[in-house]
């Protein structure tokens, strides 16, 4: 355990809820993962994402944010929340700049980034794009409020999480402690003060499905109640978050982009430890309090909450699917079937590309993040369905009007 883990333990009283150890973790601007800058995102990095792949993504991302962003006149903004190493922020740049001209000469990116060191990789990166770039918060931006579509790619997931544990009749708050006797080790412990109450859920977890998925009774387990050990998550993260990116876009959509399940997948009862998992050099463990400060720790979203808080917050649905659908429906087929029509000089090229292009709707990884749109502002109510949600057009068939 690291020497400012244990200092901020002991001034704690040797103990805190899971998520503040996670967001010390992962958002301290000196020690945490992402704060301090340490992780690096990419195949050579920690971990892989689909823009780190190579730039396929960007390039059918970018006319579902398009279409979007002409919809609204005037000046627009591309913001996109969490943006890493800066690596899709350019690449939907260029897209843009190359496909729709008239479009990028009245669009700014706008890049929220917490943390000081990824900001200054984004910076050198992007220190070339191809349209007007700049960074701001999100309190900065309800200030002056924007128009146009907000991306949260793998964001969600990185947001501190509530850890609980049913002990056979009520759920209970898991810690992070000091050992009470040895010096050094972390523990996950749990209190008999811990117990959270109903209302305390239904703030931690909002939806219609908390009291089918976290009630005492639970037909999905063999008698009728989950064992006792039973561990899950709550995402009390969600409600803030949408309410701040509400309130720094004055109209457009936000399009979120990651790992998630329904309640039933969420809370089945196979799934007794949860969705959170830590990664590293291309290596994960389900081990949380691993070299703290030095891994990612991630937990998928529950879908039912996400919809329930972004109502909450004055957004409205349009809708979601997974991502390999939504790639196709945005045309990855016919992209896959014009690298086949490619001179065989640039064979190795066009394989790398095919390569990249699967992966990205591989069902077992990539393929299964979740595409989730909301609008907002006065026109929300007219919002059209996402071109992403779409049937995918025949391969060969003439573009839509």
């Amino acid at each position: 355990m690291p020497a400012w883990l244990q200092e901020r333990l002991e001034a704690a009283g040797g103990r805190v809820p899971f998520r503040t150890y996670m967001e010390w973790v992962l958002h301290d601007p000196e020690h945490g993962a992402y704060g301090s800058g340490r992780l690096r995102i990419g195949p050579d990095g920690d971990f892989a994402t689909s823009p780190s792949l190579g730039p396929e993504f960007a390039a059918l991302l970018a006319p579902q944010l398009a279409e979007w962003l002409e919809q609204i006149e005037g000046g627009v903004s591309l913001v996109e929340t969490g943006p890493g190493e800066g690596q899709l922020a350019l690449q939907l740049a260029e897209a843009l700049a190359a496909g729709w001209p008239g479009l990028a000469e009245r669009c700014t990116l706008v890049l929220v980034e917490p943390s000081p060191g990824l900001a200054e990789r984004q910076r050198r990166r992007l220190a070339g794009a191809p349209l007007p770039v700049r960074w701001a918060s999100f309190e900065d931006l309800a200030a002056e409020p924007v128009r146009g579509v907000v991306l949260a790619h793998e964001v969600l997931d990185a947001l501190a999480i509530e850890r609980i544990v049913w002990d056979g009749s009520l759920w209970r708050r898991q810690d992070v402690a000091l050992h009470p006797q040895v010096a050094g080790p972390l523990l996950l412990q749990l209190e008999p003060g811990d117990a959270l109450t109903p209302e305390e859920l239904a703030v931690l977890k909002p939806g219609g499905a908390l009291a089918e998925v976290l009630g005492p009774e639970d037909p999905r387990f063999p008698d009728g109640r989950r064992p006792v050990g039973w561990c899950t998550e709550l995402h009390p993260g969600l409600a803030p978050w949408l309410g701040a990116c509400g309130a720094a876009l004055a109209e457009g959509r936000l399009l979120v982009i990651d790992y998630a399940h329904e309640a039933r997948r969420y809370y089945a009862p196979q799934r007794s430890a949860g969705t959170l998992m830590a990664y590293r050099a291309q290596q994960a463990t389900d081990d949380p309090l691993r070299e703290p400060g030095h891994w990612d720790l991630t937990a998928h979203v529950c879908l039912e909450s996400l919809e329930a808080a972004a109502t909450a917050a004055g957004w409205r649905s349009l809708g979601g699917r997974r991502q390999g659908e939504a790639l196709l429906a945005l045309g990855l087929a016919e992209r896959l079937h014009g690298l086949q029509q490619g001179p065989a000089a640039e064979l190795a090229a066009l394989l790398a590309r095919r390569e990249a292009l699967l992966r990205l709707v591989d069902p077992v990884t990539l393929g299964d993040f979740r595409w989730i749109a909301f609008a907002r502002g006065p026109r929300a109510g007219e919002a059209a369905l996402p071109r992403f949600l779409q049937d995918p057009e025949p391969v060969g068939a003439a573009p839509a009007a």
